[in-house]
């Protein structure tokens, strides 16, 4: 059954602001997507008013959620403040609609709370772990699936989440193309291959398909793969991070209490000093880095067997000597790994006998070994 734009402005007209004014009519609402079953909005307040719409915020999500034929809801509570807007004024008596606070009530906790006090762990997931990198291109969605599967080799329960939201990558690495069903608590469904639990928002947008989506929206994306996804149980589940050290990040650090991250870095100077600041972010939210992985490390010629140092090599073996952390290995440029990923059969799947396949299982065993105790412990 096609959901139309129509039913879901009809279903968020009885919905009421703070104020008392039906959503549709309170200039809040951002352009709806509906399309096969997933409805994509935001709900676009003043910052200062935030607190007071999330209950809002939910209300639209849970109406929406009702209509016949839909089976994706992602609604968004973007908060910005208005350019050269003062702060709040104190509290004063309401004179306003009875039995709602004036906004500026809604303050935020006094004490100065930590975000990472939202932390709390997703039920049945022993560790979550982040595979991340300061730039793009240096192959790191490629290393997070192979770093999987290297881990499935080593007898655990193993999820992948494809937390990049602009380009997700999962869905041409795997082969899937699917859409996730919904199971009886409405929570979906992640699919499977190669035996691990897969999710990515690729599974819900077409691949063509530009993500114009502001930070908050972003956000409430990262929140719901992670929370609103039957993992079942995992020993480890494997997010591939969007490139930098944004929106996605944070969010997942102050989400879910990451067992570690693994930095993906190529040789080169320019890529060492992105992932040198990918390192710091992470350290500076106390989430462990369990190492670095020095990826398109060198080229050796199929025919001759000559190593050619392309992008430069052994950087990321000196970066991680410097900073003390772990160097978990290098992994070469080859036109295997490229083929393999291309197809969606990557190469610890389809090629579990070469050498490529044994460097991420290799990789895979230092990181479980840095785990042990959280794997062992659930």
């Amino acid at each position: 059954m096609s959901v139309t734009q129509q039913q879901v402005l009809d279903s968020l007209a009885r919905i009421k602001s703070p104020r008392g004014v039906a959503l549709t009519n309170a200039n809040v609402l951002s352009a709806i997507s509906a399309a096969d079953g997933k409805v994509f909005f935001s709900i676009n307040v003043d910052a200062a008013e935030a607190r007071a719409w999330e209950s809002v915020r939910a209300e639209a999500e849970a109406a929406v959620r009702a209509i016949p034929g839909v089976t994706t809801v992602m609604v968004a509570l973007t908060a910005e403040r208005k350019p050269g807007a003062a702060p709040p004024p104190p509290p004063t008596p309401s004179r306003g609609t009875p039995g709602v606070q004036p906004v500026h009530a809604h303050k935020p906790p006094q004490g100065g709370q930590s975000p990472m006090a939202r932390q709390s762990e997703i039920p049945g997931v022993a560790a979550v772990i982040a595979v991340a990198s300061g730039k793009g291109g240096v192959g790191k969605s490629t290393t997070a699936l192979n770093l999987a599967l290297g881990l499935r080799d080593l007898g655990l329960r193993v999820g992948l989440l494809d937390a990049d939201i602009y380009g997700p990558s999962v869905p041409r690495l795997t082969g899937l193309h699917e859409k996730p069903e919904l199971d009886g608590e409405r929570k979906m469904i992640p699919l499977r291959r190669f035996g691990l639990a897969i999710m990515s928002i690729g599974f819900l947008v077409e691949e063509e398909t530009a993500m114009i989506w502001r930070g908050p929206m972003v956000m409430s994306a990262v929140t719901q793969m992670l929370r609103d996804v039957a993992w079942g149980s995992l020993d480890v589940l494997v997010v591939d991070m969007p490139p930098g050290t944004g929106d996605a990040q944070l969010t997942l650090a102050q989400n879910v209490p990451l067992k570690g991250a693994v930095i993906v870095s190529t040789p080169q100077d320019l890529s060492l000093i992105d992932a040198r600041r990918g390192l710091a972010m992470f350290r500076k939210v106390n989430v462990p880095v369990l190492g670095i992985v020095e990826n398109m490390s060198y080229f050796q010629c199929p025919h001759c067997g000559t190593k050619s140092d392309i992008f430069g090599h052994g950087g990321a073996r000196h970066e991680a000597e410097k900073l003390g952390v772990p160097f978990l290995g290098e992994i070469p440029l080859h036109m295997a790994i490229r083929a393999t990923s291309d197809a969606g059969n990557p190469v610890v799947d389809s090629e579990p006998d070469g050498p490529h396949a044994a460097i991420y299982r290799a990789i895979a065993g230092q990181v479980r070994d840095q785990l042990k105790g959280v794997i062992a412990a659930a």
